[in-house]
């Protein structure tokens, strides 16, 4: 009865972990990524305005030409960057899940780095393509090497996440160099998706665009100015690919949600530096309180970080933590090893705090447990 590409997706662990929430008393939730705080004031009011002049109703496919022209204005300021092709979509998912559906064909290979967001797995598995892993670890990097080894005859594209979902790596120029070059010696797509490019702490994001003409950048506003219930995303990239977006946009989502566009146009001119400041706080915060216990890269964007775990599996230690109230995500859920686990640091500091004691008691807990 299922439609076979159907039964090929994976069901989210990241989910899982989240449908607990109810299960547990008082809990310390680090387990989605979502910011913590409340869609700023202007922005709320801009959605607000939007539906008592009742611009609720359809809009064009491709975005309102308001939206539209912040964005490319935005992109030429952020990274030198006009592209020829810009949709509106809903969500960053949506747009994932559009660029897949128009250059993904059956038996395609798709190189995702892992650790990775899950559903890269999962898009590339329903649209009939096979994803091809090029291991980071420890340190979470992309290298030549483990590119080339991936790589074969029926590979297409790569999926890059910059800042990355679940380790808060942040890619240098000189990485999105190596792999445009990597990209142009293979005649390979690019997708990247740049959802969490606000949150680089400790140097500017660069954007995979200003590298490589092939690649189709995804991006949204759910992340920076907290308002991911909104579905507001976009992409970026060459014409042919994003016309092609766009109609099938039309058969599927028609178009990103009316209010929030509006509310969009505003949000582009908001300066979101004080809560992005305070983020890198929260990750000197977690970083600087688990790094004697646990092995662990310091994040340098995202609101993310990648511990590797003192004892058992990953399944096992995540297991021991929801115990003692702490919702984190096993590394199973997004990597191929069972060794890690994610908390997602987009919590008030006291929470944080009392997560962090209580992770720090149970890796010393290790040798019992052994």
């Amino acid at each position: 009865m299922i439609a076979k590409r159907v039964q090929r997706v994976v069901p989210s662990g990241i989910r899982k972990i989240f449908d607990r929430i109810s299960q547990v008393k008082d809990p310390l939730d680090f387990s989605i990524g979502q910011p913590h705080f409340e869609v700023p004031a202007p922005i709320q009011e801009a959605a607000c305005r939007a539906i008592r002049e009742g611009k609720s109703r359809y809009t064009v496919t491709q975005g309102i030409p308001e939206l539209r022209e912040k964005l490319r204005g935005h992109l030429k300021k952020t990274t030198g960057v006009e592209p020829e092709g810009l949709l509106v979509t809903s969500g960053t998912s949506g747009a994932i899940l559009l660029a897949m559906m128009v250059l993904c064909d059956t038996d395609d290979e798709v190189l995702i780095p892992d650790p990775y967001f899950i559903l890269y797995r999962n898009n590339v598995e329903l649209c009939g393509g096979v994803a091809k892993y090029v291991d980071t670890y420890p340190d979470f990097r992309l290298r030549r090497d483990a590119l080339e080894a991936a790589v074969t005859k029926k590979t297409k594209m790569v999926i890059l996440n910059n800042p990355v979902n679940p380790t808060g790596i942040a890619y240098s120029a000189e990485e999105l160099r190596m792999v445009a070059g990597f990209a142009r010696d293979h005649d390979l797509l690019v997708i990247s998706d740049e959802i969490y490019d606000a949150y680089s702490y400790d140097f500017p994001h660069e954007c995979m665009l200003k590298y490589y003409e092939k690649t189709v950048l995804v991006n949204g506003l759910s992340k920076t100015y907290a308002m991911p219930g909104w579905r507001l995303g976009y992409a970026a990239g060459p014409k042919e690919i994003l016309d092609w977006m766009t109609t099938l946009q039309q058969f599927s989502f028609v178009c990103a949600n009316a209010p929030a566009q509006y509310a969009g146009v505003v949000a582009l001119d908001f300066d979101m530096s004080p809560w992005i400041a305070e983020y890198k706080r929260k990750r000197d915060m977690v970083y600087e309180g688990l790094k004697d216990c646990f092995e662990v890269v310091k994040p340098q964007g995202a609101f993310y970080i990648f511990p590797r775990c003192p004892w058992g599996t990953a399944e096992e230690f995540v297991s021991a933590a929801i115990e003692h109230r702490v919702l984190i995500v096993p590394g199973s859920a997004c990597s191929r090893r069972d060794t890690h686990f994610r908390i997602a640091f987009a919590a008030p500091d006291e929470k944080i705090k009392q997560g962090i004691e209580i992770l720090r008691t149970l890796a010393k807990d290790a040798p019992k447990r052994r």
